[in-house]
């Protein structure tokens, strides 16, 4: 019986791994945002914002939440998240936890147009180590209607 058990919780420990996409924290091949959807508004709406949107033009409605989650490195750190433009409104976005990540959260509030921006180094900055002085843009363009 106390066999079974610990085969049990190994499989559940096991279950967990290997779910994260984009390989090692940090890669260029950052997280995949979900699938657009829709609101009443027919507004094409991505509640999360990636690595991988940058470059977009999303559409969010007037009351709905855009979140940002980039995530970094402590050797290759996002920096925070600016908004230039209007009609969205910092929120609070929670807690970052791991050092390199930029994580952000908007309400929009009004009408307009923001574009979304953070950067981070191409290369690792490691003491005694070979780098770049490379620059990682992301953007993104809300419209919020």
């Amino acid at each position: 019986m106390r066999r079974i058990a610990t085969l049990a919780v190994t499989a559940l420990l096991l279950a967990g791994c290997g779910t994260q996409t984009g390989g090692d924290r940090g890669d260029s091949g950052d997280s995949v945002s979900p699938s657009p959807s829709p609101s009443s508004s027919g507004c094409t709406s991505v509640p999360v914002l990636h690595a991988a949107d940058s470059g977009r033009t999303v559409c969010l409605a007037v009351g709905g939440t855009v979140r940002v989650a980039l995530d970094g490195a402590k050797n290759r750190p996002w920096t925070p998240v600016t908004a230039e433009g209007s009609g969205l409104e910092a929120a609070n976005s929670g807690i970052v936890l791991l050092p390199g990540d930029a994580n952000a959260a908007f309400e929009a509030v009004s009408a307009g147009t923001v574009r979304l921006g953070s950067s981070r180094p191409l290369c690792a900055t490691e003491t005694g180590k070979v780098s770049c002085k490379g620059i990682q843009d992301w953007s993104v363009t809300v419209v919020i209607t």
